[in-house]
Formats: structure tokens, sequence, C-alpha cells
């Protein structure tokens, strides 16, 4: 199993920028789907973004397109999420997971490995 350790999560105002990176140990890294998901109070966790082992496959919640960018650099084993134009609806805990399997309705149950999550607050 692969281990994951989020960052980059603070508070910030509307239209502002984050930047969040998600460290991987473990020697099952490779090859992994990276993905971002986010939770805010009372909500259930949704998908944000997900990227393939290569980076060729990206895809994005409708919410988040045009505004939020996945990436990953398998060298450093990790993974990066660049969110602009950021509104108080991003608001929530954001959680790294890595998968095995790449899934075009990407959910929860679909990522087995998962981070401890880092805050972000976007503040109106």
């Amino acid at each position: 199993q692969v281990q994951l350790v989020e960052s980059g999560g603070g508070l910030v105002q509307a239209g502002g920028s984050l930047r969040l990176s998600c460290a991987a140990s473990g020697r099952t890294f490779r090859g992994n789907i990276m993905g971002w998901f986010r939770q805010a109070p009372g909500k259930e966790r949704e998908f944000v973004a997900q990227i393939s082992w290569g980076g060729g496959s990206i895809s994005y919640a409708d919410s988040v397109k045009g505004r939020f960018t996945i990436s990953r650099d398998n060298a450093k084993n990790s993974v990066y999420l660049q969110m602009n134009s950021l509104k108080p609806e991003d608001t929530g805990l954001y959680y790294c997971a890595a998968a095995s399997t790449w899934y075009s309705r990407p959910a929860p149950s679909t990522f087995g490995s998962w981070g401890q999550g880092t805050q972000v607050t976007v503040s109106s």
C-alpha cells in the first residue's frame, strides 16, 4: 500500500490561489492513478481531479474545470493540485488518494489509499 501526506492548504481570499502537494511513499506508488477529493463540513467526500501514471489521462469535476490543474512528478513520488480563482464553495478538507484502476466516474470507493487531508478555507 502507498502512504500519502498532503500539504499546502491554508486560508485564502476568494479569487486567490493555492498549490497542494501530496508526497507518496511505498513501493506500490508506481503505476497508480492519483486523485484529489474534498469534503466540506456536513457533506459527502467528492471527486476533484485524477491523473494517470504517465499523465496522459486527466479528468476533473465540472465544478473545478478551467480553475484547477492536477500534475505529478513520478521522480519525486509527488502529485500536485494548482487551484486558481478560488471560491468560498471550494472550502473543505482536501485529500490525496491512490488507485490501481482508472474509472471514468471516480468515487471514494474506487481509491484504496488515502492521506490525512489538508484544510483549504476560502473567505469571501
